[in-house]
């Protein structure tokens, strides 16, 4: 069974496969031409650098240091002065009907609510822990069971 896609296969004929030869024996010929053109030698020796002449100068300065009068001593008079204020803030109170927050929130504090932390620190109550009296979720970021326990 025989292809009917595939070409049949002949021989060059010698006169093209001379062409072939004689062109790439040409672009030899060429690139040898401009190689050869463009390399440089030299024939000349390497000059040697001369050594450089080198100058240093010294420049001496002397000071003569003249006496002077010290300066009169200053006296400082320190006073030391302590004032302390304290300040008492009661805690909120709870009362049921006022307070319209969070219900059902798990609160356990009893008749004591602190509004923030800053009011559970005012009133010396920090950290409050659940089943504390003041606890609340609002208090407690972190729900680990401590309320205002960074700071």
């Amino acid at each position: 069974m025989t292809n009917a896609y595939q070409q049949p296969t002949t021989a060059r004929p010698p006169h093209r496969m001379k062409r072939v030869w004689a062109g790439g024996l040409l672009l030899l010929l060429i690139g040898t031409g401009c190689g050869a053109a463009t390399s440089q030698d030299d024939t000349e020796p390497a000059t040697k650098a001369a050594p450089a002449v080198t100058v240093t100068t010294t420049a001496t300065a002397t000071i003569t240091a003249t006496p002077t009068a010290a300066p009169a001593p200053t006296v400082t008079v320190t006073e030391t002065v302590t004032a302390t204020a304290t300040v008492t803030a009661a805690a909120d109170t709870y009362d049921g009907d006022a307070y319209d927050g969070d219900t059902g929130s798990g609160d356990t504090g009893g008749d004591v609510y602190y509004s923030n932390c800053a009011d559970a620190r005012a009133a010396g109550a920090t950290p409050v822990r659940r089943g504390d009296p003041g606890y609340g979720r609002h208090l407690d970021r972190d729900n680990d069971g401590v309320g205002c326990d960074n700071g």
